[in-house]
């Protein structure tokens, strides 16, 4: 895709992304309906569904000839990353959107043949958009931010999956013992938001493709690393435990892990 196409697809989306904010501040001012999916912890609501499909109509109709992988199931059933493929995460952290009425996201990728192109997390509440992509760098709304410093594990904070520490999954206990401390934010979106802003120095969660595939594009082009928790590349139609970070956090933790 050339930039000057790239280009007019970021300033599409942004326009986008500013409707579905104010769609969803005002549908969050009435009675919300929610249903559980595999738990009672794993939530959809009427927002959620509702927003996909206003976004799913908009790229649709912006470009049709694309295959787009959803969150609420309102896209396609994508088998192969070849050709442009949307990735929509309409309501990021349901779980907090519902009880807390804050700290969610709203998060849209673009892959052209597997390759990420353009990545969006928008921080409803906070009213900040974290977009880019590697021809355009990333901008925290029209501030261009980049990597602070790479920051050690010993150096930082660690964003971390609640699940994934009460069971002590890959060794995460002992990855929270070596950093300044754990965080645990209940939105990926967030926490891939603080790991951009230098607030952690990495994070660790079981994730889905909607979950990490604007991260993945905007973390890449800032330089911080992205893989399985086994230090192997990310299958962006397939979910995994992903590790994310500083370079040197990355590292630190893929050697705890290993253990």
């Amino acid at each position: 895709m050339k930039i000057d196409e790239i280009r007019r697809v970021d300033r599409e989306v942004k326009s986008w992304l500013s409707e579905s904010r104010k769609r969803v501040l005002t549908e969050m001012k009435s009675r919300l309906v929610v249903n559980t999916k595999t738990g009672r912890r794993d939530l959809v609501t009427n927002v959620d569904k509702a927003n996909e499909h206003f976004l799913v109509d908009k790229i649709r109709s912006y470009d049709p000839g694309s295959k787009i992988l959803g969150e609420e199931g309102l896209g396609d059933q994508v088998t192969s990353s070849k050709g442009q493929v949307w990735i929509v995460d309409p309501i990021d952290g349901t779980m907090n959107f519902v009880k807390q009425r804050n700290h969610f996201a709203i998060m849209i990728a673009l892959y052209e043949n597997g390759q990420g192109i353009l990545g969006y997390i928008f921080d409803v509440m906070g009213n900040k958009l974290y977009s880019g992509g590697p021809d355009l760098g990333v901008f925290e709304n029209d501030q261009k931010i980049s990597m602070e410093k790479n920051y050690s594990l010993a150096d930082g904070l660690i964003g971390l999956s609640g699940p994934m520490v009460l069971s002590n999954e890959y060794n995460v206990d002992e990855v929270s013992r070596k950093s300044l401390g754990m965080r645990i934010y209940g939105s990926a979106g967030i926490d891939i938001i603080s790991v951009l802003k230098g607030e952690l120095v990495g994070y660790i969660s079981h994730l889905k493709p909607w979950d990490f595939g604007a991260g993945k594009i905007l973390l890449e082009t800032n330089g911080f690393k992205i893989s399985s928790i086994d230090g192997q590349p990310l299958d962006m139609l397939s979910s995994t435990t992903v590790l994310l970070g500083t370079p040197n956090a990355h590292r630190d933790v893929l050697t705890i892990v290993s253990q």
